[in-house]
């Protein structure tokens, strides 16, 4: 007799995670417009694409909120698991606006003005708009990357990125990283097309801007992707709760457990478990319920259970 809790209140959304995203939001916004009158008066490839780029993050940073208010809707009929995905597809759209728009049209003008290269004027424009956007992006980055901090826990970076089921922390701070690293690659190129009197070196910047925004986006598409298609829960948690079941004095035996995320916070759990044999019908409803019951309250993230009594012979 498989269960299920009934319907659940939405998922709300980390006020920390919210947070970042209107910084970065912000921030971007400011830039965009900076750096697209500094290219207008100096003529910069470089700064051209880096403005290109402020906008593609400042759009990102909208369909990041959109899709954390999208998958805060409350379950029903035709949606009985919610729309916590929701979040995970706007996120992948995201990294595909960074690849195709932010890195192509990058790698576009760069190329362009390697074939064109014309005179750049005065790099002050440059300079000013440059430092500004490092103190804008930097703030953002800082937000961003403590509120990442707070996830990590103490554990290595890369293995919290690719465990982490929370695209609206790991997207802003990659996008921010990129911003930083493509500021830099933008100053260099100015100063060195300025002093080695050589316009195509920010043609050249503007290239290598591109190619780390395809890197950038790469990486989040892979794991943007994983999550959309329903990653599992980790082995760690499931073993938890193998233990768990385990422990009740109705149940002989448990299966290995399937698992998917629904949204960061929201797992849906399906737990085949044998029960003591002879059981009447109400004390298997209760072993049952009881069972399902104490999951949910050890482990919060388990938002919706599915116990299937089943007889294990090799379990």
């Amino acid at each position: 007799m498989p269960t299920d809790i009934f319907p659940t209140p939405p998922v709300e959304a980390p006020p920390s995670s919210k947070l970042a995203i209107v910084a970065a939001l912000a921030a971007n916004l400011a830039i965009a417009v900076i750096k697209f009158v500094a290219a207008a008066f100096t003529g910069s490839s470089a700064m051209l694409a880096e403005g290109i780029h402020s906008v593609v993050d400042t759009a990102n940073e909208w369909l990041l909120l959109l899709g954390l208010r999208k998958s805060q809707r409350p379950a029903h009929a035709g949606r009985p698991f919610g729309y916590g995905r929701e979040l995970y597809f706007w996120s992948f759209v995201v990294a595909i606006c960074i690849f195709a728009i932010g890195g192509g049209i990058s790698i576009y003008e760069g190329i362009e003005h390697l074939r064109h290269p014309t005179p750049l004027g005065d790099p002050t424009w440059n300079y000013v708009v440059l430092g500004l956007a490092f103190l804008f992006d930097g703030a953002s980055f800082l937000v961003a990357r403590r509120t990442f901090n707070e996830q990590r826990a103490g554990r290595p970076f890369w293995t919290t990125f690719r465990e982490s089921k929370d695209p609206s922390i790991f997207v802003v701070l990659f996008e921010d990283a990129a911003d930083l690293l493509g500021l830099l690659v933008a100053f260099l190129g100015v100063f060195l097309s300025h002093q080695l009197h050589n316009p195509r070196l920010d043609g050249a910047a503007s290239l290598l801007i591109g190619v780390i925004l395809l890197v950038v986006a790469g990486l989040l598409l892979r794991e943007n992707r994983s999550l959309l298609l329903g990653e599992p829960a980790g082995t760690d948690l499931l073993g938890q709760i193998t233990a768990h079941a385990r422990a009740d004095a109705a149940v002989v035996a448990v299966a290995e457990p399937l698992s998917s995320y629904l949204s960061p916070h929201e797992i849906l759990l399906v737990l085949r478990v044998e029960f003591v044999p002879r059981l009447a019908a109400t004390e298997l409803t209760q072993a049952v319920e009881r069972l399902r019951t104490s999951i949910q309250q050890q482990f919060p993230d388990i938002r919706h259970v599915f116990i299937q009594p089943a007889f294990l012979q090799n379990a």
